[in-house]
């Protein structure tokens, strides 16, 4: 349901097999559907958790640009974009680039209109507990949002009032990434205090800001802040457990299990992409991209990928072609979109004892990478230096979320990313700022675009 009216300068670029919908992130209230009472403010949520969710961001292309760049998927369709992303080519024109940026900013601007308007509404029936919850929602989507900027584009501006003008966000300076990270811990800590406590995968509750902030720490070399917060998730093993085997997360229609900390929830009339562009033709999909052979030999092996080869299957002959299977539902695009699964907690907290000295034995590095090692059918790793351990973690993080947004990032975090996917340049770490914000605001262009492109 639309509750603001987007101010878009729109360009539609067409080539041989490109098409491009390049659109600016300008927001503008509509102040005839503003947050007035408990119903609109309930909407306004729910919306946000829409945008969330948009083809543009969970939905298919930030993901995508993840794991196109993480070097264990080829491109296998017609579209020139995700080339040239699977190439490390990617262009300040390109339109996965632009999308992505779009609905990051969107998203924030929604939040950012929840956190300004629900605190004021005087209405009976918007209690304190649901405007605290709301308003904790916000909080942490403003928080994801800025943290996979920073993590995509590096430091990026910092918009925290709502857009009520098309006039109202000129000058806004471009932010360090120190800044950026900083804003994302602050509203991290706010909605810590603010969401429910209880169990909801769909939606914010106390555990997912908790996940969000094991990774934050990861990414800053935190390692005891991120062992602490991932052991306050994996601790709540009555919620939160790694399923068995690997693929009953997402297998015969599973949603919302265990594994999930957060996760998109979809419906028929409100479908993602994903399926999409991984299936082949004969399943309705158009398969515009696939499992490298490189891939699919790690996930087929039982010594690595275990039975996590259920991501992955094959055509019949003649074809014989490789597909991702992790969304498959019909109808098409009705799976879920996973933003934190309790493996990456498990993840996170091996890592960190790692770089803290906690190696081997209970309860330390070598033990949380086997606990998603058995999971997966797989034998204990044997890996007892700081620099085996993190090793084997870069390659369980390979075959664990080989479809999700994970191994490009953390190939980025650990400046392992030039060796390991033979880069020519570490100017790739980044995306481009796309080229239509660099044509409107002089904050992004010139010397303020990222260097290289």
């Amino acid at each position: 349901m639309k509750k603001v009216t987007y101010i878009f300068s729109l360009l539609l670029l067409f080539t041989s097999c490109k098409k491009f919908l390049e659109v600016q992130p300008k927001l503008q209230v509509d102040q005839s559907e503003a947050i007035t009472n408990a119903g609109t403010a309930k909407t306004a949520a729910n919306g946000l958790f829409n945008l969330v969710a948009n083809n543009s961001y969970y939905g298919s292309n930030f993901p995508a640009l993840a794991y196109l760049s993480a070097g264990d998927i080829q491109w296998s369709g017609s579209q020139g974009d995700p080339s040239e992303i699977t190439k490390h080519l990617t262009s300040a024109t390109n339109g996965y680039v632009q999308s992505a940026w779009t609905a990051i900013y969107r998203t924030i601007s929604q939040a950012n209109y929840i956190i300004d308007k629900v605190p004021v509404v005087t209405d009976p029936l918007l209690t304190t507990a649901l405007k605290n919850q709301y308003l904790g929602e916000a909080y942490f989507v403003r928080a994801l949002g800025y943290f996979d900027l920073a993590r995509g584009w590096g430091g990026v501006q910092l918009i925290l009032k709502p857009t009520y003008a098309s006039t109202d966000n000129i000058g806004i300076p471009r932010g360090s990434l120190a800044d950026t990270y900083a804003q994302v811990l602050k509203d991290l800590n706010t909605a810590e205090t603010l969401v429910p406590t209880g169990v909801n995968r769909n939606r914010v509750t106390l555990r997912t800001v908790q996940a969000l902030k094991a990774r934050f720490y990861l990414y800053q070399k935190q390692w005891a802040m991120a062992e602490q917060f991932a052991t306050s998730v994996i601790g709540d093993n009555a919620n939160y457990s790694l399923v068995t085997p690997y693929s009953a997360f997402f297998a015969n229609n599973a949603v919302a299990t265990n594994e999930s900390v957060f996760e998109l929830a979809y419906t028929a009339s409100n479908t993602n992409g994903h399926s999409n562009w991984w299936l082949p033709p004969a399943l309705g999909g158009r398969r515009e991209w696939s499992p490298n052979d490189a891939l699919v030999a790690l996930l087929n092996n039982p010594a690595i990928g275990g039975n996590r080869s259920a991501l992955i299957a094959q055509t019949a002959p003649p074809g014989n072609l490789w597909y991702g299977k992790l969304y498959y539902r019909t109808p098409l695009g009705t799976d879920p979109a996973y933003v934190i699964r309790i493996a990456e907690l498990y993840l996170i907290r091996s890592e960190a004892r790692a770089q803290q000295g906690n190696l081997i034995g209970a309860n330390s590095a070598q033990s949380d990478l086997n606990a998603v090692r058995s999971r997966a059918g797989v034998a204990a790793s044997t890996a007892a230096t700081l620099p085996d351990i993190l090793l084997a973690l870069e390659k369980e993080r390979q075959v664990e979320f080989p479809f999700e947004a994970d191994r490009w990032f953390n190939l980025v975090r650990t400046d392992r990313a030039q060796t390991v996917l033979a880069l020519p340049d570490k100017h790739l770490y980044l995306f481009p700022i796309p080229y239509n914000e660099t044509l409107v605001d002089p904050q992004l262009a010139g010397a303020n675009r990222n260097p290289g492109y």
